[in-house]
């Protein structure tokens, strides 16, 4: 058996199955689906509707959505040690409010300006209910089980985009996008605010004892060279791959596709997240944390290649976004269980709210870097040679974050 299980049977004190919510897991699925399909993938369906409708610059309108995903990374250091102290269900109740606040706000955006700040709400919502203090929950109520329970909220999450986005391209056929927003907005409301109010009232067990070999303080392994490099690999991956999301519609549309098939290409790509998430345990017990965060990151590099090559047909680039899809949903489960892997349970949220920020900075910037990089370089498939180039060196950089400990595997 490899890392992987290791320091949670070691560390794993059972409290979490006395404590735990019995409804946690099945709400979380539910509320990960719509947080993630209305917060997150209605925008870039949305978007050239909306860029039409106002005649606000297409690069405004995605800087907007780029700050909310760099103010979610800032506040999300906050939220993780937040959570490893008094657990989930008021942050992720509050963030669940808000959350439908700035959709509302961003429906109802007058201006550039208001749809900016709309927007930066929407950042302190998703950093309260995305996925960082969903595996912060889960990773200690499921000890040492956990990496099941976020492969099942991860499986469920990976349907976002397969649900939300065609249903905002049907809405936006019927209305306008801000009516769109409106009746989204109620959705996130129903869904959200009460399950995770109801659902998430277990106590909070204390943080396992870390197993010896392990037993290293968060500023510590923070100011570790393995750190350092396992947060500028998975930065430079969640740009790619961010930005490949994003950049997927417009790419499409460039090369004559309409709207509505450019949405299925996008949202089938999230059942290729949940295909792919189902591998991820065998995939674990097989490879070694260093050589399975390279290889995945890696081919994430080779899908984002191939849709720069490949103009068509329809179908071979609905297969490559499914393919995409799946490295997609295995990266989300890496990153998810980057920490427990290397340095154990102890201090996850305060370390993984860490990782998550430069990564999630990098997942703010791309729309916007994307969009703006777009027409110097010659059209999308250029982009996309550019963000293949960039996850082929992130690979690179994943090969040398083994810690000293785990020295003799790879």
């Amino acid at each position: 058996m490899t890392e992987l299980n290791t320091p949670e049977r070691e560390a794993a004190t059972g409290t979490g199955d006395r404590s735990r919510p019995r409804a946690a897991l099945p709400a979380l699925c539910a509320t990960q689906i719509t947080s993630w399909g209305i917060v997150y993938y209605a925008f870039p369906v949305l978007n050239p509707q909306i860029t039409a409708s106002t005649g606000w610059p297409a690069g405004a309108t995605t800087a907007a959505f780029s700050a909310a995903l760099l103010v979610s990374a800032i506040a999300g250091i906050r939220v993780g040690r937040i959570i490893d102290r008094r657990g989930p269900r008021t942050v992720m109740t509050v963030g669940s409010v808000l959350g439908v606040l700035s959709i509302l706000i961003v429906a109802a955006a007058p201006n550039l300006t208001v749809f900016f700040a709309g927007w930066t709400l929407a950042g302190l919502a998703m950093a309260a209910t995305f996925y960082q203090p969903v595996f912060a929950a889960l990773t200690r109520w499921w000890a040492p089980d956990h990496v099941r329970a976020l492969t099942v909220v991860t499986l469920a999450g990976g349907l976002a985009s397969t649900v939300f986005a065609p249903l905002t391209a049907v809405l936006a056929g019927h209305m306008s996008w801000r009516a769109t927003y409106a009746v989204l907005a109620v959705v996130l409301a129903v869904v959200t605010v009460p399950a995770h109010a109801l659902a998430l009232k277990g106590a909070w067990p204390k943080a396992p004892s870390a197993p010896t070999h392990l037993l290293y303080g968060a500023g510590q392994v923070a100011r570790s060279r393995q750190y350092w490099l396992l947060a500028a690999a998975l930065t430079l991956s969640a740009f790619a791959v961010s930005a490949v999301v994003v950049a997927l519609v417009p790419l499409l549309l460039e090369r004559g596709f309409t709207t509505t098939e450019a949405a299925w290409a996008l949202g089938l790509g999230g059942a290729g997240q949940t295909l792919g998430r189902t591998l991820y345990a065998t995939l674990a017990r097989r490879t070694g944390v260093t050589a399975r965060t390279a290889a995945l990151i890696a081919f994430g590099g080779l899908t984002t290649a191939a849709f720069a090559l490949v103009p068509g047909p329809y179908a071979l680039l609905v297969a490559l976004s499914v393919c995409a899809g799946m490295v997609r949903g295995n990266l989300t489960l890496l990153q998810a269980t980057a920490i427990t892997d290397r340095w154990g349970t102890t201090h996850y949220g305060r370390l993984s709210g860490l990782l998550a920020a430069p990564t999630t900075a990098a997942s703010a910037l791309a729309p916007f870097a994307g969009t703006a990089l777009a027409a110097p370089l010659g059209g999308y498939p250029h982009l996309f040679e550019l963000l293949a180039l960039m996850a082929a060196t992130a690979a690179l950089v994943a090969l040398m974050t083994r810690p000293p400990h785990l020295a003799s595997q790879w």
